[in-house]
């Protein structure tokens, strides 16, 4: 057993534990970083699930199979003809794997730059700010720290009745690795990973069936963006059933059968592949020794107050494995939040302004408050919206759909929500928090000159709309 001191010692490699280490080493503390994530050549592959099975390896399907897609479904609107289109497997998924690669490898460029020390292994903390590493041959160790983040992430949800075995029933990462296209693909839940991926596999011709639990569609989002959302999906081809509840998954025959049970009673449905994509939980197992101090919810998840402190001195707890919304950058901006206040900076994350986003095609995007919200919490509120059918970018583009829709507070105008369903929106949505960030007004939005002809013009125009000055429609 060897002890080695550090400044700070992260628990933990994705996007809140990376960029945490990063941040700490360049405020010049002496910073670890332990990370397990195994890579397909068995060597340690930081980034953790966003970087290794997430968010960059279903963006870098999402793509593949939008020109794939586009070459038989969007370039005949173009005059653009394409006759017998093939799709090569191997490369196809082993593009995927080339990215991934660069930008887990980046990551341990990074922290050598910066001269964080990588731990490949597990880690828990016992009581006194030690942490045990136990390496990927068995070996442990323990470290040292005057700070601990723990950044352990999270795991998908298994239903007791669909057990993922990876190769009928899978989860986020088994969905990313398939060999062929399956000609029949469930997917329980219809939530980003759920509608992310089963739109990779639907634009490859594979028959997509989505069962949601819930009554209502995509129900963190506004009820105008997800009414608009459903009718795209429908127009697409994935079959949506919601207030369905899953009770069985049985494997038959190189098949999975499913029983579930909607207002119209039960029903049976076979397919070649189960995506279950329910949710995510915190990891938190193993991860505390006695005597620490720290406190997990009934969820799972670590106890912090609003700067991410456990309460224990010198413990902290960042990303997914805390309260909040499971999103790489909210993880992220923790992370340097909390390195900068260990290094005696001011530290600090605003929650009401975070963007979300859904990688469907047309893209969704949001952020602060839905109008229902609005409505529920008695707030006063005025609205405006502006299709992208009136935008002159979008239309050449052949990417109509959608619309962008922005809440403003009725007296102080001040914007409290800004929705967006359409092509691209996942880049526009920044605008809109940078506009809430500073505190701005709808008219603060609409008085921004905005480039001819962009997408970010709908924008412009749905600001306007809150005052019903919209130029481009009639108001």
């Amino acid at each position: 057993m060897t002890d080695i001191q550090f400044d700070v010692i992260v628990i933990g490699g994705g996007p809140a534990g990376y960029i945490c280490a990063i941040r700490a080493a360049q405020l010049g503390l002496k910073t670890a970083c332990i990370d397990a994530f195994k890579g397909k050549d068995g060597k340690q592959a930081l980034g953790g699930t966003c970087l290794n099975v997430g968010c960059i390896p279903s963006k870098a399907l999402l793509d593949s199979s939008k020109q794939f897609h586009g070459l038989t479904h969007n370039l005949p609107a173009h005059g653009i003809s394409v006759e017998n289109a093939k799709l090569d497997m191997a490369t196809f998924i082993g593009r995927k794997d080339k990215i991934v690669k660069q930008f887990t490898g980046g990551v341990g460029m990074l922290f050598k730059a910066n001269k964080v020390t990588a731990f490949f292994g597990t880690g828990k903390l016992l009581k006194g700010n030690e942490v045990e590493v136990t390496g990927a041959d068995g070996a442990k160790q323990t470290l040292k720290a005057a700070n601990v983040i723990i950044a352990s992430g999270s795991v998908p949800i298994e239903l007791p009745f669909a057990k993922f075995d990876g190769k009928y029933i899978i989860d986020n990462a088994g969905a990313l690795d398939l060999d062929r296209i399956p000609k029949r693909l469930g997917v329980i839940g219809a939530g980003v990973i759920g509608l992310e991926l089963g739109s990779v596999w639907k634009r490859l011709g594979s028959e997509v069936t989505i069962i949601e639990a819930l009554p209502d569609f995509l129900g963190a989002a506004d009820a105008d963006i997800a009414k608009i959302a459903a009718r795209e999906f429908k127009k697409q081809g994935l079959d949506i059933h919601l207030g369905a509840k899953l009770s069985k998954a049985e494997v038959k025959k190189n098949a999975v059968e499913l029983t579930y049970a909607d207002k119209n009673g039960e029903h049976k449905l076979t397919v070649d592949k189960l995506l279950v994509a329910v949710g995510r939980r915190a990891y938190t197992q193993d991860l505390l020794g006695d005597g620490t101090g720290v406190k997990v919810d009934q969820r799972g998840r670590v106890e912090v107050d609003e700067h991410c402190w456990t309460g224990v001195d010198g413990v902290w707890a960042i990303g997914d494995c805390v309260r909040g919304p499971m999103l790489a950058h909210k993880g992220e901006e923790e992370g340097v939040m909390v390195a900068e206040l260990i290094a005696g900076k001011a530290g600090h994350v605003n929650y009401d302004v975070i963007p979300y986003v859904i990688y469907t095609e047309p893209e969704l995007a949001w952020a602060g408050k839905t109008e229902q919200e609005c409505k529920d919490q008695g707030m006063p509120y005025k609205t405006g919206n502006f299709p992208f059918a009136a935008n002159g970018r979008a239309v050449a583009m052949n990417e109509p759909a959608g619309l962008v829709k922005v809440i403003a507070h009725a007296e102080t105008d001040r914007i409290l929500g800004v929705h967006m369903i359409g092509p691209v929106v996942s880049e526009l949505i920044a605008e809109a928090v940078v506009a809430m960030e500073f505190k701005g007004s709808s008219e603060d939005l609409a008085r921004i000159v905005h480039a001819h002809p962009t997408l970010s013009e709908v924008v412009h125009e749905a600001a306007l709309a809150v005052d019903k000055r919209a130029l481009n429609k009639a108001n």
